[in-house]
C-alpha cells in the first residue's frame, strides 16, 4: 500500500473547485510496485477529472499497518483503500 501526497489541475468546475484551480490530494494506493502505484494514482485523478498530477511526496505503509484491524477501523480512506483498491482524497487548500 502507498500513499501520496499530490497536486493537480482541475479539468471541470466542480463545488469548489474552479476550471485549471490546481487542488491537493491524498491518494491511497494498494498496489505492491512503486512504479505501478504511481501511474495508477495518476490515472485515477485522470478519470476523477484532473491532469497534470505531480507526487509530492509517496510513502509505503508497512504490511503490519494494512491487515491491523484497529488501525483500519480507526482510518476509512485506507480501509476504503484496501478494499477497493484506491481511495482519493480531495482537500481544500483554505
Amino acid at each position: 500500500m502507498y500513499v501520496f501526497s499530490v497536486m493537480a489541475k482541475a479539468v471541470k468546475a466542480r463545488d469548489g473547485v474552479s476550471v485549471g484551480q490546481q487542488v491537493p490530494f491524498i491518494v491511497y494506493i494498494n498496489f505492491l510496485d512503486l512504479f505501478g502505484a504511481e501511474n495508477l494514482c495518476k490515472i485515477y485523478l485522470m478519470r476523477a477529472g484532473f491532469t497534470e498530477a505531480v507526487i509530492e511526496n509517496r510513502k509505503k505503509l508497512p504490511l503490519a499497518t494494512v491487515t491491523d484491524k484497529r488501525v483500519l477501523s480507526a482510518d476509512k480512506a485506507l480501509k476504503d483503500a484496501v478494499e477497493a483498491g484506491y481511495h482519493i482524497q480531495m482537500f481544500d487548500e483554505a
